[in-house]
C-alpha cells in the first residue's frame, strides 16, 4: 500500500537547520531512539548511510542526531550547539559512514545507544518534510513513523498472543491503527509493533510487562516533535 502524506508533511516542520530531511527528520529519529532507551544515553555509535554518509557534517545531521538523543525538539535553538550540550551531561558518541548500501534508503541512520547497562539499536529513515520511518528496533522490523502512540512488545512466539494483546488494548479503550508482527523464527522471539490512536495507561503497560511470556514492553507516546 502506498504511503500517504498530508499537506503539512509536504510543507515541513518548524525547525532549526538547512534541510528538513537532514536536520528535522534526523532530530526526530534521535528523539525516538531516546524514548526507546527510556533515558539519556551515556554513549552512542551513530552510522550514516548513503546520502547522509556524504553530507552529514556539512548539513548538520551530526548535530541533529545528537540533539535528538538529548531530547531537543526540531525548533530548539540548542541544536546548533548540541555537541557542547552533550558534553555538559557527559554524553559521548562517535560517527561512522557507509556510502554505498544498496539495501537502505538514501537518508538512513543507525543508532546504537547505551545507558545503565542497557543497549538499544534503532534504524531510521528521514523521508523528507520532517517525516521519518523507524525501520527496525533491536533487529526486528517495525516500520512506524512515531506520529501515533506506539507500543513495541517483544515476546515468545506463541499461539493466540496477537488476539490476546488486541483484546487487552480493546479493554483499555485503545483503538489500534496499525499492527505488525515480525519474528526470528517459528516458536522463537516475536516483535509486535502497534500504533494506536489513543494513549495507554500505566496499569495496562505494567500488566503486559508482568506476563511470563513477554520479554520487554516499550511504550512511545505520541511525541510532540
Amino acid at each position: 500500500m502506498a504511503e500517504q502524506s498530508s499537506v503539512f508533511d509536504m510543507i515541513g516542520p518548524v525547525m532549526i537547520g538547512p534541510s528538513s530531511s537532514h536536520t528535522a527528520g534526523v532530530v526526530r529519529i534521535g528523539r525516538v531512539a531516546r524514548k526507546i532507551l527510556g533515558c539519556q544515553p551515556e554513549t552512542a555509535e551513530i552510522t550514516f548511510y548513503n546520502s547522509f554518509a556524504r553530507t552529514y557534517e556539512g548539513h548538520g545531521s551530526d548535530r541533529a542526531i545528537v540533539a535528538g538523543l538529548l531530547d531537543f525538539k526540531t525548533d530548539d535553538a540548542r541544536i546548533k550547539t548540541a555537541f557542547d550540550e552533550a558534553e555538559k551531561v557527559g554524553f559521548t558518541y562517535g560517527f561512522r559512514s557507509v556510502g554505498n548500501s544498496l539495501t537502505m534508503h538514501p537518508n538512513t541512520v543507525k543508532i546504537k545507544a547505551t545507558a545503565k547497562e542497557e543497549t538499544i539499536e534503532v534504524v531510521g529513515e528521514s523521508r523528507g518534510g520532517g517525516v521519518i520511518k523507524i525501520v527496525s528496533v533491536n533487529g526486528f522490523s517495525t516500520g512506524f513513523n512515531a506520529n501515533l502512540h506506539t507500543l513495541i512488545i517483544t515476546a515468545d512466539d506463541r499461539r493466540g498472543v496477537i488476539a490476546f494483546i488486541a483484546n487487552i488494548l480493546a479493554n483499555s479503550e485503545c483503538n489500534i491503527a496499525n499492527m505488525s508482527v515480525n519474528r526470528k523464527g517459528k516458536s522463537d522471539m516475536a516483535c509486535h509493533c502497534i500504533e494506536a490512536d489513543s494513549g495507554l495507561d500505566k496499569i495496562t503497560i505494567e500488566y503486559l510487562n508482568h506476563l511470563s511470556w513477554v520479554k520487554k514492553v516499550i511504550y512511545i507516546p505520541d511525541i510532540d516533535f
